[in-house]
């Protein structure tokens, strides 16, 4: 494939299904392999920001060392922060103490990023491309990764946000919008995959201040399968790159066996290693 100006690389979420993007990531990272244009969603978004940054093994340490040590994701979290997930281990501790992140390093990068997000007030997806103030990159990436009815609400310049996907899983039509209209997409899920058509159901007590992100839940499994079926149509067009996993899925979106992570994450990174990228103008690496 050749990279041009106009290339976009799109990351789709998936929770734990995650440590298949970041295989394919740390393959670009190894080959040099860089884009003009990154979006990333919920997952999507942490892992691109690792991506942006340029610190090959530094999502992989996130999703499956430090899962195997801190064993982060559990009911107690429910209880004890309203999330599935140690969202203080993963959004404080660790790119300040344990990993830190290199945000001079996404501040000096050329390529265009963004994260998104779905807002709870109107129920439609923001796209946000901040690369210069760590506390707002990590509240939008925090957004962006909070999950309806097992995380918390967040908030991003004081309005109340939930996950990207419900709003936008795969946001191919953003891309092309903006002008990128040579993409990779990467996906945590095997061809032909649909969400059942029955609408999502909201339980009463859950966002009755925000009947707009109720709609957009409901509305979200309809939605995802009409972008899946634009993906594969321009798939099959020759209009897009989708890189997914090829093997039965074994892992769940908020999976803890290590060794069922690993073995995807070294799926993806095989997988990737198979696709050859080149660039008239030289700024990208070939393999």
């Amino acid at each position: 494939m050749n990279i041009t100006d106009k290339s976009g690389l799109i990351l789709e979420g998936g929770g734990m299904r995650g440590v298949f993007t970041i295989g394919v990531l740390d393959n670009f990272m190894d080959r040099g392999i860089r884009f003009p244009y990154v979006i990333g969603v919920s997952a999507g978004a942490c892992n691109a920001l690792s991506y942006m940054s340029n610190q090959r093994g530094r999502a992989k340490y996130a999703d499956i060392d430090l899962l195997k040590e801190y064993d982060y994701v559990g009911v107690k979290y429910l209880l004890t922060q309203g999330c599935i997930m140690d969202f203080k281990l993963l959004f404080q501790t660790f790119p300040e103490k344990i990993y830190p992140y290199d945000y001079d390093a996404l501040a000096q990068s050329e390529s265009r990023f963004e994260m998104v997000t779905t807002s709870c007030l109107t129920g439609e997806p923001c796209y946000f491309d901040e690369k210069h103030d760590p506390k707002r990159i990590i509240d939008i990436v925090r957004a962006s990764s909070s999950l309806p009815f097992v995380s918390p609400i967040a908030y991003v310049d004081g309005v109340p946000m939930l996950d990207g996907g419900i709003s936008d899983s795969i946001p191919i039509e953003r891309a092309f919008s903006l002008g990128y209209d040579n993409n990779v997409v990467v996906l945590t899920r095997n061809r032909g995959y649909r969400k059942p058509e029955k609408p999502s159901r909201v339980p009463f007590m859950f966002y009755r201040k925000y009947p707009d992100i109720k709609r957009a839940i409901k509305e979200r499994n309809m939605k995802y399968n009409r972008t899946m079926e634009l993906v594969e149509r321009l798939e099959e067009e020759g209009k897009v790159l989708v890189i997914r996993p090829e093997n039965p899925i074994q892992v769940g979106r908020i999976e803890r066996d290590v060794e069922k992570l690993l073995a995807f994450y070294n799926e993806g990174y095989e997988i990737a290693s198979r696709i050859d990228f080149c660039s008239a103008e030289g700024l990208f690496s070939k393999k």
